[in-house]
């Protein structure tokens, strides 16, 4: 049964990848995403909007977003998860910010009031959803509507250090899943490419630039990048 759904899953991300973009036919709803000219993006270079760790499409996480500069260069990351990931990196890590709900900006974390374990959804995270705000009564507001406890970057991290373990391995699922997807979508969507790459972010901004698939997006690119990725 499971290898019936695993199959049909990936047989609807194949179709999805070849649909044409059209005026009548949008994604979901994300309440994590802005428009792409609403988000601010720190880090430069060709794959700068896409998350250094996992590759995720920055905008399409934006109110989730962190960011911090790392032996020297600003990065930018979906979520905390992907945060904690350079964290524990051994790299210098420094100067860390994330996007205030309440402007769409970046702020210094130690200015930040996150709501942990809302109802609206995680990032990466197996559960847990963060959000930060710019004020206590904003977050506390937030708080209100859709639940979660208000706190602290520093006790928000320490929640989501205690978790990570058990978010790796359900990523790690995850994205198992998405490789096997990727190498369908590859072989009917790509043509050959002759690099190797360090992270998705890399694959994506290649296969982008180099216009290596026709008409990728959303999560068949993702799907593709992660396959690439060594």
């Amino acid at each position: 049964m499971k290898k019936i759904v695993t199959f049909l899953t990936i047989l609807v991300v194949v179709i999805y990848a070849q649909m044409p973009m059209s005026k009548g036919l949008h994604m979901p709803k994300n309440f994590r995403a802005v428009p792409f000219d609403k988000a601010q993006i720190l880090q430069k270079g060709p794959a700068k909007m896409f998350c250094v760790k996992c590759g995720m499409t920055l905008p399409m996480f934006y109110k989730t977003n962190h960011a911090a500069k790392v032996d020297g260069k600003m990065e930018q990351f979906c979520s905390m998860y992907c945060l904690i990931q350079e964290l524990k990196s051994g790299k210098k890590v420094e100067d860390i910010q994330v996007v205030d709900n309440s402007t769409l900006k970046f702020i210094p974390v130690s200015k930040a009031w996150y709501v942990v374990g809302s109802s609206k959804p995680a990032t990466m995270a197996k559960k847990v959803s963060k959000y930060a705000f710019g004020t206590k009564e904003a977050a506390e507001a937030f708080a209100k509507k859709f639940g979660g406890k208000v706190m602290k970057f520093k006790d928000a991290l320490k929640l989501a250090e205690a978790d990570f373990d058990s978010d790796t391995k359900a990523k790690k699922m995850r994205q198992a899943k998405m490789k096997k997807m990727g190498k369908m979508i590859f072989a009917k969507k790509c043509k050959a490419i002759d690099k190797k790459f360090n992270t998705p972010a890399e694959a994506k901004s290649y296969i982008i630039e180099h216009k290596s698939c026709t008409m990728l997006k959303g999560k068949a690119l993702q799907a593709v990048g992660l396959y690439l990725t060594k």
